[in-house]
C-alpha cells in the first residue's frame, strides 16, 4: 500500500531534493507540504497547505502521514535575531514531534547538524543540541536525526562564506580519514536518500552523523 509523506521545509536545498526524490519513488503517492511559500510544482502526488509554519498546531487535522520530514533550518547570517533563530531551529522541529505523537505518526526523520550539543557555548550548536534532546524525548517508535556536516550544493540564494568554506572543504576532504571522516562535506542527494533509506528500512533511532549518513548512502 502505497504511503503518505510530510515534508517541513521542502523549497530548501535539502527539501527540495527529497520532494523530487519522493514524487518518482512508487512507494509514495501523496506528498504533503506544509509551507510559507509554494513549491511551484505541479504533480498529482503533491498536496500543498501554505500556512504559517509557526503555528502547525492550527492544521493537525491535515497532519496525517505515514511519515514526517523535517529540512527546516536557517543560518546566523540569515536570521541574526536569536529570538527567532530559536523559533524556527528548535520550535519548528519540537512541535513536528509532538504532532507525530498526537497523531499516532511513528517515523520522524529531522535533519540537525554535526556539532549539535545542549551544552556549548555556540548558540547555533546549542539550538541543534536542545532541539536533538527535546524530540528525542517524545520517543517516536523510528526517530532519526542527521547530523550532516557542511552541505554541498546550489542553493537559490548565495552565501559568500559558505561558497568559500564549500571551496576549502573540496580540497580538505580527501585527506579527513578514519574519525575524522565525519567532517566531510556532504551532497545533499546523499542526505536525501539516507533520509528515504531510514523511512523505510529497519535501523537503530537516535543521531546520525554525517560519516554515518554517507555510509548509509553509498550502501544503498
Amino acid at each position: 500500500m502505497a504511503k503518505t509523506a510530510i515534508i517541513i521545509g521542502a523549497t530548501g536545498l535539502t527539501g527540495s531534493t527529497l520532494l523530487q526524490d519522493l514524487l518518482v519513488d512508487d512507494r509514495y503517492d501523496c506528498i504533503k507540504l506544509f509551507s510559507r511559500s509554494s513549491c511551484e510544482i505541479t504533480h498529482p502526488k503533491i498536496e500543498e497547505h501554505l500556512i504559517d509554519v509557526f503555528e502547525l498546531e492550527k492544521h493537525e487535522n491535515e497532519f496525517t502521514a505515514d511519515e514526517v520530514f523535517c529540512c527546516v533550518g536557517t543560518t546566523k547570517a540569515k536570521t541574526p535575531d536569536e529570538a527567532m533563530y530559536l523559533k524556527i531551529d528548535y520550535g519548528i522541529p519540537v512541535t513536528l514531534a509532538r504532532l507525530c505523537v498526537k497523531k499516532n505518526i511513528n517515523t520522524l526523520v529531522v535533519i540537525s547538524a554535526l556539532g549539535a550539543n545542549k551544552t556549548s557555548k555556540l548558540f547555533y550548536n546549542r539550538t541543534k543540541g536542545r532541539m536533538e534532546e527535546s524530540v528525542l524525548k517524545e520517543n517516536i517508535k523510528n526517530t532519526y536525526i542527521l547530523q550532516p556536516s557542511l552541505i554541498t550544493g546550489d542553493r537559490a540564494e548565495k552565501r559568500f562564506g559558505e561558497k568559500m568554506a564549500k571551496i576549502f572543504m573540496s580540497v580538505l576532504n580527501p585527506v579527513l580519514i578514519g574519525g575524522l571522516k565525519k567532517y566531510r562535506s556532504i551532497h545533499p542527494k546523499s542526505i536525501v536518500k539516507a533520509m528515504i533509506w531510514l523511512a523505510n528500512n529497519s535501523y537503530k533511532s537516535g543521531r546520525i552523523p554525517s560519516d554515518d549518513i554517507q555510509k548509509i548512502a553509498q550502501d544503498i
